[in-house]
């Protein structure tokens, strides 16, 4: 019976929190990229990972430790009134004057508890920070400022736990005191009875067994209490990433793509501020077409709005005036899923999963053959090094990628966009981390990738730009310039100067 009900109990536990694991990290996955500037990743994870634990611990010890004691509670409160209505009478009274107290340092244990997950969570997001920047913290010797800032953080959450527990420990002592002077007020109060020949000693005895049965399982539920409280602080957390509404929100009835194959964009007086800085004006008015087919470059210093314009094509923020026209129709009118299976990007910071070659780059479309991905990384000449790599592509990559140079790295993601094959294909200065001799081999992919397919680039290195169809020059944004690069160079514009800059003519 014992090991039935530890089973039982453990198996909801775990279902529980596995289910919970679950919804909290799909709803996670919806939200769009204006939810990540406020809330770090480490603090999602410690939520995934940290808090469930807390609640699994409850859920599959404590709650079966206090139903056994509560079932002991109210057996033995029935036989206190069967042995003696009035004592228990006298009992029960005190107990309920018990709840108050109860109930207020209880709301204190949870509040302590809430405090407490989120300075593991703090310190837990700090070490994720700086554990992927390790390169970065050893080459500027912050090595000790950054031990002590994670001592610091752990620091501060020992003495928030130390808090909580003082005030657990308080709680728990207060029911027990509480209970026990209940009960042996009430025991002195019988033994008069019994004296006076109002009750006799078989009856005090009997009360007494059942009394001490009673405050037994009055503490093992005091404790379970407490356990609880800080279960639920835990819950709140959870909560909050589960009911979290996405700022990007799907139409009701949303529209399917007309035209499969092909890419119009139009920007039609499309105006934005991120969420996170709305004094800033990051787009202003921004109002042009691009043809299908038609090669884009976009260019500009830094800050001028170029990745935001990726940004705001992707819907990973919505505008706040004008439209954005993909083949004619509002890209709010079409599902996410649909909008963004018909575009592909190649970002400057590619991503590299812990995974070998062959997943990587499958990850542009995972139904893809390997005869397919393989042809894909032809294309982007990751052939050129992957033989070289100990088991080709069914090499492990590392985190991040860690296996590779970033000349490597991006092309990878480059053969990732090309397996898309999607209509728009998005290039975030794609060959950025490429030496001279590698920018050769992978312009030689991204031009076979660009062929009957819309592409917009996003170019710092002008060099870059030379074969694009027009050029859309960017400043504080608003296009200050739009033409071919021929034309750009003869104006005395932004575009002349940043050429100039770079190529000295």
């Amino acid at each position: 019976m014992i090991s039935a009900r530890y089973y039982t109990v453990s198996w909801i536990g775990e279902r529980v929190i596995a289910d919970i694991r679950s919804a909290v990290y799909g709803r996670v996955m919806l939200q769009s990229a204006q939810f990540f500037e406020t809330l770090q990743t480490g603090e999602v994870l410690s939520r995934l990972t940290g808090d469930t634990t807390l609640i699994q611990t409850v859920v599959g010890s404590s709650v079966s430790m206090g139903l056994r004691s509560l079932f002991q509670f109210t057996g033995g409160m029935f036989m206190l009134a069967v042995t003696s209505f009035y004592l228990f009478s006298l009992n029960l009274g005190l107990m309920v004057l018990l709840i108050i107290p109860l109930l207020v340092i209880g709301r204190k244990v949870k509040k302590l508890s809430r405090e407490s997950q989120d300075k593991i969570a703090d310190a837990s997001a700090m070490a994720g920070e700086i554990l992927n920047a390790v390169p970065t913290v050893q080459a500027y010797t912050q090595e000790q400022r950054e031990t002590q800032r994670f001592t610091d953080s752990a620091e501060a959450s020992f003495i928030t736990a130390i808090r909580r527990t003082r005030v657990r420990s308080a709680l728990t002592a207060f029911i027990v005191i509480a209970v026990m002077g209940s009960i042996i007020f009430v025991l002195w109060i019988g033994a008069n009875l019994v004296q006076g020949g109002s009750m006799t000693g078989g009856q005090l005895a009997s009360f007494i067994l059942y009394a001490v049965i009673v405050a037994s399982s009055v503490s093992t539920i005091a404790e379970v209490w407490g356990d609880i409280m800080r279960a639920a602080g835990a819950t709140g957390r959870l909560l909050e990433l589960l009911h979290a509404e996405p700022a990007i929100v799907e139409a009701k009835t949303p529209q399917a793509l007309l035209q499969t194959g092909k890419a119009k964009i139009q920007f039609d007086h499309v105006t934005f501020r991120y969420p996170s800085r709305l004094q800033i004006i990051a787009l202003d008015e921004i109002t042009f077409d691009i043809a299908p087919g038609e090669n884009i470059a976009l260019v500009g210093p830094s800050g001028a709005g170029k990745t935001t314009l990726f940004q705001l094509l992707l819907r990973f923020y919505d505008v706040a005036q004008g439209v954005i026209r993909y083949n004619g129709q509002d890209i709010r009118q079409l599902s996410l899923r649909e909008l963004r299976n018909n575009i592909a990007i190649v970002p400057q910071d590619p991503v590299i999963f812990s995974a070998n070659a062959l997943e990587n780059i499958r990850y542009g479309r995972p139904e893809a053959t390997d005869q397919e991905v393989m042809t894909a990384a032809r294309s982007a000449q990751v052939e050129e090094f992957i033989h070289r790599l100990p088991e080709g592509y069914q090499t492990f990559l590392g985190e991040r990628g860690t296996r590779l140079s970033g000349g490597q790295r991006q092309r990878i993601a480059i053969a990732r966009a090309i397996l898309k094959n999607a209509p728009l294909l998005l290039l975030d200065e794609a060959t950025s981390a490429l030496d001279a001799n590698s920018e050769i081999l992978v312009q030689d992919g991204l031009d076979a990738a660009m062929e009957d397919r819309t592409t917009l680039i996003i170019a710092h290195r002008l060099a870059t730009v030379k074969k694009v169809d027009r050029v859309i020059v960017l400043d504080h944004g608003i296009i200050v310039e739009t033409g071919s690069p021929d034309e750009l160079l003869k104006q005395d514009g932004l575009y002349a100067k940043l050429a100039s800059l770079q190529f000295a003519v």
